[in-house]
């Protein structure tokens, strides 16, 4: 990799030094830069050796609190077919590494006292518990006697019965169930008299009666003699209990979605069976991993709070509507849940793994990304590709992946490049970018990517996302696509790139493909904190640069955040029930005289109006105006006022009262005088009232 430190200084506007072996050799050379760094960060660009220079760093008297960081410039960069074209992404990457380190996010914090429930098969269970036992305070939930029973020395509290629920996370289990068998384990002492006394053998090494295969003869009340733990006159009861870790053996677990919550872990029985005995599987691994797991959750613990929500810009429910309901359906944590009678969404933070995958569907902004805010990872995006134009790379395609299995896997590409000639490697074009979760950022970073200059936005998906992430990050992609296909732009610009590191060479075809047309001239503007008001700076750039010009562009039915209404003129009434309902001011009024009208710009299409509309007049349309009318009220319907017969003063629509009187006009509670009080306003109705010298009193009765 032919690296140029004239050309990447003058782009950093720094002065750099050239090391071609930054490793354990050039040591001495990273500990000089960081005695003389006077407080100020260093850049490593290699990240082979970063635990070494971390620990030197620590030792090394004169650097304390001199920030570090590393960055990746060989398997991305130089071990690749396109190396000697690669001095503009080098520097790319460079530059962010300089930009400063994101804001501190608030926290959620855990507190975990190591009371772990086991629940499982009563074999299984103990033999996972003598792995834990001396760290963790273990109570072990029985679910049957397994192929071998519990062992015939109790040395942990046991319950059983029937789990109703399991709730809670890390420090914050909750279990209940109900007590239904004869016999109180908390009694038993393993005698296992009741066991051979029993004549059907409806009692097992659970010491559980099978009541199934019981015919009361009631032989183990006898045996257990002083003991007495059998009573079959014991009321089935309901139980809870706390607990900070779980770890559960059953084929059927407790939690089903995708993100389990923190804290607990879900293993299969037969993995268990395989630890106590390595040659009958390959499980043990799994069980393993669990237990490490589990051993270290002792303690206080914390983690970024991932997002923030405003509840004004939240378009899930107005007058118990239901409407936008993405986030709750795309959470693969089960963290968020409506609250219709509030209007608003909640989001359980305990809960919450930061895929950022509701930040990304979400179409008002109520609810944005925090790790890092979307100001941070615009800079961060904004720089890489301005840095990279300006060293004079082209047709920048970013590829955003996360930062575990997407960062290793474009390793694995980066060595198979430099060992198989077959294998071409990350591309001089392609600019990584890591992500906490791909799912994190949605089309206002993806549009706001191609106007700063990229060619392409990819994300690489390694199989560790749930599905509905893959189907929400295709829908957004394809009314991205639609937008700048609409506005004339050639090529494909969004896509998903699937990859795991048994398939490299799917991997390096993908990255290998052709550029798209991008902007003939970068945008200047700033990511902003509003999600809305980026996705229009972005629009607004992307418009102003398109070859085609059209008066509007369809947009895909799913997942499209803009869009405007269709107003069936015959049946709407114009009772504007439709702008109580709108969360973004895209419906209004007309104080001087009844109209509807409409502002599309501010229309996030969640449907609240349509399912509000009591007459079913309304009709979301999917789509981009470009016309100047787009950004302006305008009316949507109006209609003639209905003047008071007694005062002449307008209080309705003229066919709003029409229809009412002829819903009402055949009631017995309507006829005559107070059918003709309908076609009064409300101060002559009460006037008219009390003026009759025939309406009756409540003084007269």
């Amino acid at each position: 990799m032919p690296l140029e430190p004239k050309t990447l200084g003058a782009a950093l506007n720094e002065k750099l030094t050239l090391h071609s072996t930054l490793c354990r050799r050039e040591a001495g050379a990273f500990e000089q830069a960081i005695t003389s760094a006077n407080g100020e960060e260093v850049v490593v660009a290699c990240t082979q050796e970063a635990r070494l220079f971390t620990e030197m760093a620590a030792q090394t008297a004169g650097a304390a609190g001199v920030p570090i960081r590393f960055v990746n410039i060989r398997e991305t960069g130089g071990w690749s077919k396109d190396a000697a074209q690669a001095s503009p992404k080098i520097a790319a990457l460079l530059a962010v590494a300089h930009l400063p380190e994101a804001e501190p996010v608030p926290t959620v914090t855990y507190k975990s006292a190591g009371r772990l429930l086991i629940i499982g098969a009563l074999d299984a269970a103990e033999r996972a518990a003598e792995l834990v036992s001396d760290t963790l305070d273990v109570t072990v939930f029985s679910v049957g006697a397994g192929s071998l029973g519990g062992a015939q020395e109790r040395r942990y509290p046991v319950l059983t019965g029937n789990i109703q629920t399991l709730t809670g996370w890390l420090g914050a289990f909750e279990l209940k169930w109900s007590r239904n068998n004869p016999i109180d384990l908390d009694l038993c002492t393993r005698c296992n008299a009741c066991v051979a006394a029993c004549p059907e053998q409806a009692i097992g090494l659970d010491y559980q009666i099978d009541n199934s295969l019981c015919q009361s003869h009631r032989t183990c009340v006898k045996v257990c003699g002083v003991a007495g733990a059998i009573d079959f006159s014991r009321e089935p009861g309901a139980l809870s209990d706390k607990f900070d870790l779980v770890l559960d053996l059953r084929a059927t677990p407790a939690f089903s979605q995708h993100a389990l919550p923190q804290g607990y872990f879900s293993v299969r029985a037969e993995s268990v069976e395989a630890s106590a005995n390595p040659s009958t599987g390959s499980g043990r691994t799994d069980l393993m991993t669990s237990i490490i797991a589990l051993r270290g959750l002792v303690g206080e613990f914390e983690k970024p709070k991932f997002f923030v929500y405003k509840q004004k810009l939240c378009a899930h429910s107005r007058n118990e509507k239901t409407g936008c309901n993405a986030c709750i359906e795309v959470c693969s944590a089960q963290a968020i849940s409506s609250e219709r009678d509030r209007q608003q969404i909640k989001v359980n933070p305990n809960l919450c793994v930061g895929c950022g995958a509701c930040t990304t569907v979400c179409p008002s902004g109520a609810l944005t990304y925090a790790y890092p805010r979307a100001g941070e990872q615009g800079s961060k995006i904004k720089t890489l590709i301005s840095t990279y134009a300006r060293v004079g790379g082209k047709q920048a395609a970013v590829l955003f992946h996360s930062q575990e299995e997407g960062q290793q896997l474009l390793g694995d590409l980066g060595r198979a490049a430099r060992l198989n000639k077959a294998i071409r490697g990350v591309p001089a074009r392609v600019l990584p970018v890591a992500l906490w979760h791909t799912s994190s950022v949605g089309m206002e970073l993806w549009l706001s990517a191609i106007a700063y200059g990229a060619s392409q936005v990819w994300v690489l998906m390694t199989g560790e996302e749930a599905p509905q992430y893959r189907s929400a990050v295709r829908e957004q992609m394809d009314v991205a696509q639609a937008l700048l296909a609409g506005l004339g732009y050639q090529g494909e610009h969004f896509k998903i790139i699937s990859a795991q590191a048994t398939d490299l060479p799917t991997l390096d075809a993908a990255l290998q493909a052709a550029p798209a047309q991008g902007v003939a001239q970068a945008a200047s503007f700033t990511v902003q904190v509003d999600k809305r008001a980026t996705l229009e700076l972005a629009l607004d750039h992307l418009v102003a640069q398109a070859s085609a010009q059209p008066e509007l562009i369809t947009l895909p039915a799913k997942g499209s955040p803009l869009g405007a209404l269709s107003l069936n003129k015959d049946t709407c009434t114009l009772c504007l029930s439709c702008i109580n309902a709108c969360p973004a001011s895209a419906l209004r009024d007309n104080p001087e005289s009844p109209q509807l009208r409409f502002i599309e710009k501010n229309c996030v299409q969640c449907g609240l109006c349509v399912k509000t509309c009591p007459e079913g007049s309304l009709t979301l349309m999917p789509q981009f105006n470009l016309t100047p009318q787009r950004k302006d009220a305008v009316v949507l319907n109006e209609m003639k006022p209905y003047a008071c017969v007694r005062c002449s003063k307008p209080f309705g629509t003229l066919k709003a009262i029409e229809a009412m009187l002829g819903k009402l006009a055949g009631h017995s509670m309507f006829q005559g005088e107070a059918l003709e009080r309908l076609k009064m306003c409300g101060d002559c109705r009460v006037i008219d009232i009390y003026s009759n010298p025939g309406e009756a009193r409540i003084t007269d009765l």
